[in-house]
């Protein structure tokens, strides 16, 4: 699995037979309505002319689902499955196309390929917000989405997890350092790797200590160790 990561809490998996982008935020939105919350990492224009094969928000946030990157996104012929909890599959179903706008609430699960996409519980302002589970042939992936630390939400996890995504920005209803650092550990996660920092704030990922950790570069495959 390639793993890349896209800022603010944007991920870009690619298999053989998939290419899946979850919460990509590639506009400056967030600015609008937050004028601290301007975007401070300029866009890779590579990653603009990405058509994925499947396109996960995991909640009706304008950093996680925002219509100023999936609305031209979304401008084409190729067939997209979009999967969204009920919060943004209500309002991405209204952009038409040829696509499959899937109601990916907790518990739904979606093969596509060579990879199953599994929606779980996160603790958010977003009640229908959700965390993923991306399952290839040997691994498990872990994406929490927007969440608290929450004991409801780990009942909702296998065992096994390989690398859990985390935010770790301590606001909007978000762990913060070091819950996400207990956190990680309850998963049993190989690996866990800190984001949600450093696109909308002045915060960084070195705030985030754990003994698994591994920070990633934006725009930048994720190198585990």
């Amino acid at each position: 699995m390639k793993i890349t990561y896209l800022g603010q809490a944007g991920w870009l998996f690619e298999t053989e037979q998939v290419c899946a982008m979850i919460d990509p935020y590639f506009s400056d939105s967030v600015r609008k309505l937050h004028d601290t919350s301007y975007r401070r990492v300029p866009m890779d224009e590579r990653f603009l002319h990405i058509t994925p094969d499947v396109l996960i928000c995991t909640h009706n946030h304008l950093d996680h689902y925002d219509p100023e990157t999936v609305e031209p996104m979304l401008r084409t012929e190729k067939k997209i499955t979009v999967l969204g909890p009920t919060s943004v599959w209500q309002e991405a179903r209204k952009l038409g196309g040829p696509h499959n706008y899937v109601c990916f609430d907790r518990h739904t699960r979606w093969t596509q390929g060579d990879v199953t996409f599994i929606a779980v519980k996160a603790e958010h302002s977003d009640p229908y917000a959700i965390g993923v589970l991306i399952v290839d042939s040997s691994d498990v992936y872990y994406v929490t989405g927007d969440t608290l630390y929450n004991t409801d939400v780990l009942a909702d996890l296998p065992e096994g997890i390989k690398v859990v995504f985390l935010p770790i920005n301590g606001a909007g209803n978000n762990m913060n350092a070091v819950d996400a650092a207990a956190f990680a550990a309850a998963t049993g996660a190989e690996y866990s790797v800190p984001c949600h920092v450093g696109m909308l704030d002045d915060l960084t990922a070195e705030a985030y200590v754990a003994p698994n950790r591994v920070l990633p570069t934006i725009w930048q495959p994720l190198e585990l160790k």
